[in-house]
């Protein structure tokens, strides 16, 4: 059972909770509430040639003042039933079950009227997305590196996204080859559209007969391959028997 002297420490802290509540609402109009969306807030005269994404910024700040607005209120609304329930001396009581709440628990929740057993918010909902039904789990379930998979997957979605740009750093990586941004994510080498690097730059015509090669960085790879082992193609240096030093 509180006493008197506890009562009166909960009524004063109410009290300046709801003089600190009532200041702040009085000083942004209820989150500008009072004024009207288009004209006020955002200085508009009209919105008749505005596209409706034009306001997109300007009406998820205003969903946000009503639900901070609906907050404050809602805080006002129970510090003012508590303090009723302490002229009525029903302070302190779990309106549940009767008995006297913990003087922990109200130190910490001033406002509460249920005990922690009989509290409807001390379960955590254990629901998932009703999506995850289908993606489980959302990203391995259809990440297929293991078989070598060729087709788009996944992880091919996440890396053709993290290619405009991610958190990580040069730090992050162990491979001391992370020299630019556009490669700071898992994987950045791996080709895209071909399977061996000689693919991606010697090309073909629509018929599949070779038709050339395509001077990229991968051909400038390939050649400086060939130019540090002193050799003119990966399998040795055909047709020049002198070069080849058969006898």
């Amino acid at each position: 059972m509180l006493t008197s002297n506890q009562l009166q420490q909960f009524k004063n802290q109410l009290e300046k909770a709801k003089q600190e509540l009532y200041d702040r609402l009085e000083a942004n109009d209820h989150f500008d509430l009072e004024k009207a969306y288009i004209n006020e807030t955002m200085g508009e005269l009209s919105n008749y040639d505005n596209h409706p994404a034009d306001n997109a910024t300007a009406l998820f700040e205003r969903e946000k003042d009503v639900a901070l607005n609906e907050h404050l209120e809602k805080e006002l609304k129970d510090i003012n039933e508590a303090l009723g329930r302490i002229e009525n001396g029903t302070y302190g009581r779990c309106e549940v079950c009767r008995q006297p709440i913990a003087i922990e628990r109200l130190e910490a929740l001033p406002t509460t009227t249920h005990c922690k057993k009989d509290s409807p918010d001390q379960f955590v909902s254990l629901k998932r997305p009703v999506e995850e039904d289908i993606l489980r789990p959302a990203f391995g379930e259809f990440e297929y590196d293991e078989l070598d998979a060729t087709f788009f997957d996944a992880e091919d979605s996440w890396q053709s996204v993290a290619f405009y740009g991610t958190s990580d750093t040069p730090s992050d990586f162990f491979a001391q080859s992370k020299l630019k941004y556009e490669d700071m994510y898992i994987e950045a080498e791996e080709p895209v559209g071909f399977v061996e690097d000689i693919e991606a730059f010697l090309t073909s015509d629509i018929d599949g007969e070779p038709s050339g090669v395509a001077y990229n960085f991968y051909h400038q790879q390939y050649e400086d391959q060939l130019d540090a082992n002193d050799a003119m193609s990966v399998v040795g240096n055909l047709g020049n028997p002198e070069i080849e030093g058969i006898e």
